[in-house]
């Protein structure tokens, strides 16, 4: 269906709504039931004095690990937001970086009356502009003509208003989206400018707490360049670091901090992925042709990558399969036995030797987080073949043979729990038969809530080397850090 217009006439009559998503990505389009935010509980009384002339709409959502509560402010060690005396946020600037991310934070508007986004964002919000600029500049801010979909779990007045400023007579009136499907109109983009104007109708999302990587200003990131050439960079990531950013935050990154460090005008672009708690090598191009190319290089499978994965019990050397769920949200959940529909996952491992535990110092340098795991005299440096790509891997896979990766506070804790009470993995081999679907569903949601959080920095895992046109073009990184 394709609708024409001009504008949108302020009809919404909506107050301050508060909702928890049940996962931490917007872009996956779910909301959830609706609660109050105790922290923000005095601007919402405001708003609702007057929900009569306040015509907006706001759905203030936050991530399914986190739960809203004022005493978490006090806790909040930020430089960028103070805690004011009535337990509110204080907003200044976003940097100097602080040590802790501040509480998840997103916040979805539609725009009742034309003008700068930067304008629209601080009056809606209560935020300085210096703030917003800064969120802008972080990447934070997102629009789509159109409102997105409310999914199935959105209440019967977050249903409402989307049907309101989605109406055909109301978005045939609209000139920007004329031409344009609604699912082409819902399609969101980054806010790359304070002054770009946005029209009444323009759904926002306002990402007000990015997460933050402090460990970005305290790299020599010139020593990390591992080769230059005319077409990419060869960079040696260190942990606790995003390659090209998050959906809220692609200033602090490896490719804009590498961009500066060698003094290039066009960016780095990212090529490919390792996770933030991994170090190691990794592809940035310094033209979008060659990202394209170096794409074709990983499709065609003429990319080699070897890792170096610190593990905290013997792994077997040999081939490890599995297959992963295919559901983008962690943890990412693997199974010795075939599942249909789920992803393969296979490994090689070369080669397993013993080594010592890292010392107390460098587990406190690298921030790494203590599981729980019983025998620290000595871990096992495994170097691994990746024969397939997916995110999380080589933990997930590990920590299923009961090998999970030193420092993994994700993985590490369940695979304890599955040791401690064979079992409670629904997909190892100790596996329990369910009789129906409901204890089936039950049985994986205890699974993996024994799950724990990603770590803060690093993990027992290093990208050693990559290569690609059958060795032609091959690259190392420098020690790993437990050694």
């Amino acid at each position: 269906m394709i609708f024409s217009s001009v504008s949108l006439t302020p009809i919404l009559s909506n107050s301050w709504i508060a909702s928890r998503l049940w996962t931490p990505n917007w872009r996956n389009g779910v909301f959830s039931s609706l609660t109050l935010v105790h922290t923000f509980a005095s601007s919402g009384s405001r708003l609702l004095k007057n929900k009569n002339h306040y015509k907006r709409l706001v759905l203030s959502c936050c991530s399914r690990s986190f739960s809203w509560q004022a005493t978490a402010l006090s806790h909040t060690n930020s430089n960028s937001h103070a805690v004011s005396s009535n337990g509110q946020l204080s907003y200044g600037r976003l940097l100097p970086c602080p040590l802790e991310n501040s509480p998840p934070r997103v916040e979805h508007l539609v725009v009742t009356k034309e003008g700068p986004v930067l304008e629209y964002i601080c009056k809606a919000l209560d935020l300085p502009p210096l703030y917003v600029e800064d969120l802008i500049q972080f990447g934070a801010v997102y629009y789509s003509l159109v409102c997105p979909k409310p999914p199935p779990t959105a209440s019967p007045e977050q249903i409402k208003v989307y049907e309101e400023v989605t109406d055909p007579s109301v978005l045939r009136k609209r000139a920007s989206i004329k031409g344009k499907t609604v699912r082409e109109a819902q399609k969101t983009f980054r806010i790359t400018r304070p002054d770009e104007i946005v029209e009444a109708g323009t759904y926002l999302r306002v990402h007000v707490h990015p997460k933050r990587f402090p460990r970005c200003y305290h790299i020599d990131w010139k020593s990390r360049i591992v080769a230059v050439t005319d077409d990419y960079v060869v960079l040696d990531k260190p942990a606790g670091t995003s390659v090209g950013g998050t959906t809220d935050n692609i200033e602090e990154s490896c490719a804009t901090f590498a961009t500066r460090a060698l003094g290039f005008s066009a960016p780095l672009q990212t090529t490919h992925q390792i996770d933030n708690c991994t170090e190691g090598c990794v592809v940035l191009a310094r033209s979008k042709e060659y990202c394209s190319v170096f794409h074709g290089k990983i499709r065609e499978k003429k990319v080699k990558k070897l890792y170096l994965a610190l593990a905290a019990a013997p792994v077997p050397v040999g081939i490890l399969t599995h297959y992963m769920r295919p559901i983008n949200m962690a943890p990412r959940l693997v199974s010795e036995d075939f599942v249909k529909g789920w992803l393969l996952c296979q490994l090689e491992v070369l080669e397993c030797k013993r080594i010592p535990w890292p010392r107390s110092e460098i587990q406190s340098r690298y921030n790494l987080a203590d599981c729980g795991w019983a025998l620290k005299d000595f871990a096992y440096e495994c170097q691994i073949n990746l024969l397939t790509g997916r995110t999380h891997q080589i933990r997930a896979q590990l920590a299923a043979c009961s090998a999970p990766l030193v420092g993994d506070s994700m993985y590490m804790p369940a695979a304890i729990a599955e040791m401690v009470s064979p079992g409670s993995n629904p997909f190892g081999k100790n596996k329990k038969l369910c009789t129906n679907e409901n204890d089936r569903s039950l049985t994986i949601d205890e699974w993996i809530a024994q799950h724990g959080k990603e770590p803060s920095v690093a993990v027992g895992l290093q990208a050693c080397q990559i290569s690609w046109d059958d060795g032609k073009h091959c690259y190392g990184a420098r020690s790993p850090w437990w050694r």
